[in-house]
């Protein structure tokens, strides 16, 4: 067996460590506090969890840490710029081992623009990630449109990253938002998409939901029950099986077996949240997927026509490479 592509891997710059720090964000969404990253850290943690390649990405609370003044656009499209030159450096030192999800700086749409095309026309990006919300504006928001437009005319490759959604201060409980609250706004997210109509407009973006697929499995047909009530009814179940799931998180004993009466098996994607889940809980998460009867035929790698290789060509190329 050939090893896994992770498509939820992250990682963490000193600069970007301080600035989150330095605009109240040292404790990212309740947690403890931001955690280190090495590239040398990683790929200790890949060898020890079966992992060919990874697909790197900032996660949250992203780079735009404040309200849409031009001010903070600005530091958000500078923030935005070095982590992306940053992870499309790591890319260029290690291609067979790294890939790139550049991050945008939205809310700002049109710092967002001009990044996305820098991102692929100038640093060969993988991917782009998104949140599942900019500071409470979801992506059916009308303002996101032309973000949404450009990256279905690429085709593109979105992984989907949940972050704090409005509110949580009321909602959380006190308690840290990955905990519950991330589970929920990429439901809250993916549903919106669906019942907008904003999968069918932008048929040519190939999401990938983080998590094995959150909460989507058990209210997928509650959703498309309750659609015939509100409008026009929606074939919820149908349009989440178009989506790519990753594997991050904690997919055993109970939400992959959840995830697999919604999906095929050629939607799943390995993920192991590093750093931001430590390494050795990475490692035991990962033997277990090995392990699970549901994944025995499951082709979590580089292999031709698996879904990673569909995904991510280049880094498919660079496996066969190696092979």
């Amino acid at each position: 067996m050939s090893g896994w592509l992770d498509v939820h891997a992250h990682y963490v710059t000193p600069y970007y460590a301080e600035r989150c720090r330095a605009a109240g964000h040292g404790t990212p969404d309740g947690m403890p506090a931001l955690p280190e990253w090495s590239v040398e850290a990683a790929i200790q943690v890949m060898a020890t969890s079966g992992v060919a390649a990874a697909v790197l990405s900032v996660s949250s609370p992203g780079v735009h840490f404040g309200d849409d003044s031009t001010a903070k656009d600005q530091n958000a499209r500078d923030l935005a710029r070095h982590v992306n030159d940053e992870g499309a450096q790591v890319v260029a030192r290690m291609p067979d081992r790294f890939g790139l999800a550049a991050t945008l700086p939205l809310p700002d749409v049109d710092g967002a623009l001009a990044e996305l095309a820098r991102a692929f026309d100038e640093l060969g990006a993988d991917a782009i990630t998104l949140h599942t919300n900019h500071h409470g504006r979801y992506l059916t928001d009308p303002a996101y449109d032309p973000v949404l437009a450009e990256l279905d005319a690429r085709a593109a490759v979105v992984t989907l990253h949940p972050t704090s959604p409005p509110c949580w201060e009321h909602t959380a409980l006190g308690r840290p938002r990955p905990m519950i609250e991330f589970l929920f706004d990429t439901t809250r997210c993916v549903v919106d998409l669906v019942l907008s109509g904003t999968l069918d407009r932008y048929a040519n973006i190939r999401w990938i939901v983080p998590h094995a697929g959150a909460v989507l499995p058990v209210v997928a047909h509650r959703v498309a029950g309750m659609s015939t009530l509100v409008g026009a009814p929606v074939d919820v179940p149908n349009a989440l099986g178009r989506l790519y799931y990753d594997l991050a998180g904690v997919p055993l004993p109970v939400a992959l077996d959840g995830l697999l009466t919604l999906v095929g098996p050629n939607r799943l994607l390995y993920g192991s949240d590093f750093p931001f889940t430590p390494a050795p809980v990475v490692a035991g998460l990962a033997e277990g997927l090995r392990h699970a009867p549901a994944l025995q035929a499951v082709s979590l790698g580089l292999e031709p026509s698996s879904p990673a290789a569909t995904l991510f060509p280049r880094l498919a190329t660079k496996a066969g490479e190696r092979r």
